[in-house]
């Protein structure tokens, strides 16, 4: 019984160790690491975001270094909100970016730079944006 409450109270610590982590805050990007995943100075010290709802080829794929310059034109330099949704399982916040009025994660997808990934949402702008994008480029061909 003892170990179960320990194991209990062991978990709680964790969870509350992810919510703090996954406060919103702003901060300066210092790095844009791919298509979808920033590093923004928080208190001094560097956080890596990956963007929520999207993404983006690597960079060792097609288009994945177009992704990278089109998010590193968007946030590199800049003091941006990041609206923390969760810690994912390589330690990353998971979070929607936006600069003023801007919402980077769809801005992306709006490009044709990112896809939507409604494994882990319902989200139909973004799902509409993606159609968007997706004729402009039939239509350019």
């Amino acid at each position: 019984m003892m170990n179960g409450l320990r194991c209990l109270a062991c978990v709680l610590l964790l969870c509350i160790g992810s919510l703090a982590e996954a406060a919103d805050f702003s901060g300066k990007v210092i790095a844009v690491l791919d298509g979808d995943t920033l590093l923004v100075l928080r208190g001094g010290k560097p956080v890596k975001v990956r963007l929520a709802e999207i993404d983006a080829p690597e960079k060792a794929q097609p288009y994945g270094a177009a992704s990278q310059e089109s998010l590193a034109g968007l946030v590199m330099g800049k003091q941006v909100h990041v609206a923390s949704r969760a810690v994912d399982d390589y330690g990353r916040l998971v979070a929607t970016v936006s600069i003023d009025e801007t919402n980077v994660n769809h801005e992306q997808v709006r490009r044709g730079m990112a896809w939507e990934y409604s494994r882990f949402h319902s989200n139909r702008e973004l799902m509409a944006l993606q159609r968007d994008a997706q004729q402009a480029t039939a239509i350019a061909s």
